[in-house]
């Protein structure tokens, strides 16, 4: 696992350095060694990210990632001593406020060894990761997880509330995490740490502008030029760069202007499902011609899956329930096979310009939930509720309403498994007393209400920024990527294009039922007509279908579930219903919920909890 790790901490002898590193799974000596109390390093792949280390008048620094700098003169000094070098001259003339300058994915650490304190930080949109611990008048912090139980000062204690929001979510959302006491950085978010005390601020939120008023041409042009902009810098991040390509339009858009900045046929590299409904390879196909790019297709099979699994559980630091993390990991690895060394990735696109299918259903849950009360509760909602539930329209009608009467963020989850679950029937009883049940809707709460807007189109895209992108797909990129050997980019979310999307009204993302209304009509002559008017699909994986006809899975599906029952978290019932419900004729709704129990129990197996 690449990426930096450390500590501030009067307590911690120097000569304990060199041996914590190594139990921390280092692979390489300390990059930096920061007197007795303060430690960073360049762990498993050395060279994934630029890792930079620099001492100045007490202060030192490491910086993680591509940083980049808006001020010349600091991208002077990361260009002549390197990035931590910057963020330390830049801090003493800035203080915190030195972060507004950086941009591009970074996590980095500012440590006062002598002083007992730290600034740490990541990038904006979450590309990058901290976890952190503050215990014993220490505070440890690394990239992943992983680092900071590691430390000797930590216990790996599981938090069963990071259990149920897990379950909840199928992703363990920040700043909470699988473990006591380790908490993570949001994205652009900063951790003041002071001689034991400790407090968190953001220097960044995304602009939002909900009555932006440009016209339509001059905003295509722009947008055009920043797009291939900002894939022009990732390709020239690394000369050994492939792209996915599922056939999805972002995908599709960066693999186009990929070959449009370079010139000539780039490789693409294409995931593949023996599976009716799953796959999407008629479009990856679609887009490679038209493009002219030079196309890999692989198609992934159950025994695929079967060998994934572990490597899943073992490479996450925490329990990770997304399954196209086994599509991801199986594409970057074909790439590194032939010889390259990052991929591109299209993610971002749907929380930035408005792709994704539930904001256009949640608009119209909304123009019910904006009648007058008077009119919803005084008229429409008697009259409705006394009618013969009988008639199809009439129980069409009550669903809809009833929805619309759940606000958002709320009705965004009310699909979900446990939202609907009698929890009682779900989880044993000592399980449920440890726990908070409202805290995951809690969370999307507050990113919902902190949004800078007033459009419900862009609360829910800010919402999805954090638990969509940051808790989830890039999490999932990122690591599957790393475990391949490969580098990864994401031109979309080139922080020009984020602040870009901010500034368009909100009307211009969603118009109706028109999903990114003004990102295809701005790619209407780039992209092919077949892409421009498909629906999302994505790299889902056919689980569910495969767990009912594929012995091998089923069994270590059916093993994983036997072990999890022993450990007083599910009732042994509620596990046996979700496999029979599977057997019936519900395999991929159900087949959800088998692969976030499975890799759960895969997860604590192979980290011997």
């Amino acid at each position: 696992m690449s990426g930096i790790w450390g500590w501030v901490s009067p307590q911690i002898a120097a000569q304990n350095a060199a041996e914590t590193l190594q139990h921390m799974g280092g692979t390489e000596s300390p990059s930096a060694l920061f007197s007795g109390y303060t430690q960073a390093a360049l762990g498993g792949h050395g060279g994934f990210a630029a890792l930079q280390s620099s001492e100045n008048d007490g202060i030192c620094a490491v910086v993680f990632g591509q940083a980049q700098w808006s001020e010349s003169r600091f991208e002077q000094i990361a260009r002549q001593k390197g990035n931590a070098a910057a963020a330390i001259a830049a801090y003493q003339e800035r203080g915190p406020a030195f972060l507004e300058l950086v941009h591009g994915p970074f996590s980095l650490a500012l440590l006062w060894p002598r002083e007992g304190k730290a600034l740490l930080a990541i990038d904006r949109i979450g590309i990058r990761s901290l976890s952190y611990s503050a215990v014993d008048q220490t505070l440890i912090f690394g990239s992943s997880c992983d680092h900071v139980v590691a430390h000797p000062a930590m216990q790996r204690r599981i938090d069963v509330q990071g259990v149920f929001d897990y379950l909840f979510s199928h992703i363990v959302s920040a700043p909470k995490t699988i473990y006591q006491d380790v908490e993570k950085l949001l994205p652009g978010q900063y951790l003041l740490w002071d001689q034991g005390r400790l407090e968190k601020r953001f220097y960044w939120h995304m602009p939002y502008d909900d009555h932006a008023q440009r016209p339509q041409g001059e905003l295509k042009e722009a947008f055009l030029s920043l797009l291939q902009d900002s894939v022009q810098t990732a390709a020239d991040a690394n000369p050994k760069s492939a792209c996915f390509l599922s056939g999805g339009t972002d995908s599709s858009t960066v693999a186009g202007m990929f070959r449009r900045v370079r010139n000539q046929a780039v490789p693409t590299y294409s995931i593949g499902f023996n599976a009716e409904g799953f796959d999407e390879t008629e479009y990856a196909r679609i887009a490679s011609n038209h493009f002219g790019t030079d196309a890999h297709e692989y198609y992934v099979t159950p025994e695929h899956v079967v060998e994934g699994i572990p490597l899943i559980a073992r490479t996450y630091d925490e329990p990770f329930g997304n399954a196209s993390a086994i599509p991801t990991y199986f594409c970057a690895k074909r790439a590194h096979d032939d010889g390259y060394a990052a991929m591109l990735a299209g993610d971002g696109g749907d929380e930035l310009f408005g792709g994704n299918f539930r904001y256009g259903k949640q608009l119209r849950f909304e123009t019910y939930a904006g009648l007058p009360q008077s009119l919803r509760k005084g008229l429409i909602e008697p009259l409705l509720f006394h009618m013969p539930s009988a008639l199809s329209p009439i129980r069409k009608l009550r669903r809809y309403v009833e929805q619309a009467n759940i606000p958002l963020p709320d009705r965004l989850e009310s699909y979900n498994f446990l939202y609907q679950a009698q929890l009682a029937e779900v989880f044993e009883p000592e399980f449920l007393r440890q726990i908070d049940p409202q805290q995951p809707i809690e969370m999307l709460r507050e990113v919902y209400a902190r949004t800078a807007s007033g459009s419900p189109i862009n609360r829910m895209m800010h919402l999805d920024l954090k638990r969509t992108l940051a808790d989830n797909d890039l999490r999932k990129v990122n690591r599957m990527c790393e475990l391949a050997g490969m580098q990864v980019n994401y031109p979309l979310l080139d922080e020009r294009l984020a602040e870009f999307s901010a500034r368009l009204a909100p009307d211009m993302k969603v118009r109706g039922s028109q999903l990114r209304y003004f990102f295809k009509e701005a790619l209407r002559d780039f992209l092919p007509a077949e892409i421009i008017s498909k629906k999302k699909h994505g790299f889902g994986l056919p689980f569910g279908l495969w767990l009912a006809s594929h012995p091998p899975l089923r069994q270590m599906a059916v093993d994983s579930l036997h072990r999890l029952r022993q450990r007083g978290y599910i009732k042994p019932a509620y596990i046996d219903f979700v496999l029979a419900q599977h057997g019936g004729a519900h395999a991929s709704y159900y087949g959800v919920m088998v692969w976030v129990l499975m890799m759960l129990e895969e997860w604590l197996t192979e980290h011997k909890l």
